[in-house]
């Protein structure tokens, strides 16, 4: 059953890899998380597992979505944050149960308790942004560059000129274009049948 959901697009900054399970926002959305269960599959591929998630609880996750999409989307176009979505990324990283523990690698990693629930692991994720958005990491949020996509991603490239938010998805199919659109303007690339 979970083979009919699309893929999830995964990324090495926890908040705007959440923000990803909606994609093609200005274009035909796709909702990478529609079902409860597909929330907890998401959390538990990003080290946040929960045991179940209710109908309201993936509303939360949702409305927690959005509410960062627009926060990092003002940081990035430097406009003034706001004051909603603001608050409910306040609110969901104050209502959570989850410690930051230290890997033998020598990494952060989140733990949830043995009765965490969905708003534990949603904290962690508005924690996540607020470090981010606040200026706390070395990066710059920015904004894809597909007029259909437009989402809010975390730069961390040396020049911090990065375009896409994912060079496989919007950058190869924004790449196809260019190069249909050359093609057809110089004639090359037509086809012709023999007869």
């Amino acid at each position: 059953m979970r083979d009919q959901f699309p893929d999830f697009r995964l990324g090495n900054v926890l908040a705007t890899s959440f923000t990803a399970t909606l994609t093609e926002r200005h274009g035909n959305a796709v909702e990478r998380i529609p079902t409860p269960q597909r929330l907890v599959d998401w959390l538990a591929v990003n080290g946040l597992a929960v045991d179940s998630c209710t109908t309201a609880q993936l509303e939360l996750a949702r409305e927690l979505r959005e509410s960062i999409h627009a926060v990092a989307t003002a940081t990035a176009l430097q406009d003034t944050l706001p004051a909603s979505a603001v608050q409910i990324l306040n609110d969901c990283s104050i209502q959570g149960r989850a410690a930051a523990i230290l890997t033998p690698e020598g990494n952060r990693q989140w733990r949830l308790g043995s009765e965490s629930c969905v708003e534990d692991a949603l904290s962690v994720i508005a924690a996540d942004a607020i470090s981010i958005i606040a200026g706390e990491r070395d990066g710059k949020l920015a904004l894809c560059a597909s007029p259909t996509c437009q989402a809010a991603f975390f730069d961390t490239s040396q020049s911090r000129t990065r375009k896409w938010c994912d060079m496989n998805t919007c950058g190869n199919r924004q790449k196809k274009a260019r190069f249909k659109a050359s093609h057809r303007k110089t004639g090359t690339g037509t086809r012709t049948d023999a007869t």
